[in-house]
């Protein structure tokens, strides 16, 4: 239940870019989740201090009883410090979930399009990663906004996925990179003519950079009751 903490153990640690670090974490009890949604993770200090942040899950549904974390490093984050810096495999955390109603299911359908910024590709991942092995005939497409090639992640796998899978198209837009851009109104254009009109819009990032995502949606002529956003930090 997701108000109900439970204890789970870190199997496997993996870096994703310099900031980003990727944390598999087998479940004590399976916990059933659908593609988008967070848990909330708890660490206690020896001196019984407590710290508490939320993490949306990159991991497919189809396995309940483990779930993949992306944490990104910040300069100031207690949670994330400890997770980048001091987390092992066998160390045991406190989690609940999962969370939200930013989420997507198979029977939902599609044209599926997907907007993230920074590390709010992660839940975005969630749904790929669900769709592609639930629902493949459904069309989708990452508009996915990092500061440069070596920011984008999970970049390998996206780049595969783009390959290989028929339905599904990215385009990296590279804000830092010789020539970059930010996300615009040409771009969400670009992606709308490559997709159709979409079912359903999830975008995910920074509260600036999903306001202005959404706001570029709504003026592309995506009803707003097709849009669904997660916003966190500045």
């Amino acid at each position: 239940m997701a108000n109900v903490w439970q204890e789970a153990t870190i199997a496997a640690i993996a870096p994703e870019t310099k900031r980003v670090k990727r944390f598999r974490l087998a479940l004590d009890t399976p916990m059933p989740f659908r593609a988008g949604q967070h848990v909330d993770v708890r660490l206690t200090a020896p001196d019984g201090y407590r710290a508490q942040r939320s993490y949306s899950i990159a991991s497919s549904p189809a396995d309940p009883t483990a779930i993949d974390l992306m944490i990104e490093r910040l300069d100031d984050g207690e949670v994330s410090g400890f997770f980048n810096a001091v987390a092992q495999v066998g160390d045991a955390i406190e989690l609940r979930g999962p969370i939200g109603a930013f989420a997507w299911a198979p029977a939902m359908g599609g044209p599926l399009l997907l907007v993230g910024g920074g590390s709010g590709v992660v839940p975005l991942l969630s749904m790929l990663r669900h769709r592609a092995g639930a629902a493949p005939d459904v069309p989708a497409l990452l508009l996915y906004s990092a500061r440069t090639a070596a920011d984008v992640v999970a970049r390998d796998e996206l780049l595969a996925r783009a390959a290989a899978e028929p339905g599904f198209s990215l385009d990296l837009i590279l804000t830092r990179e010789p020539g970059g851009r930010r996300l615009d109104a040409a771009r969400i254009a670009e992606a709308l003519a490559r997709l159709g009109a979409p079912a359903h819009a999830f975008v995910c990032g920074s509260n600036r950079f999903a306001g202005a995502a959404a706001d570029l949606l709504v003026d592309a002529g995506i009803p707003a009751a097709r849009i669904r956003t997660e916003r966190f930090g500045g």
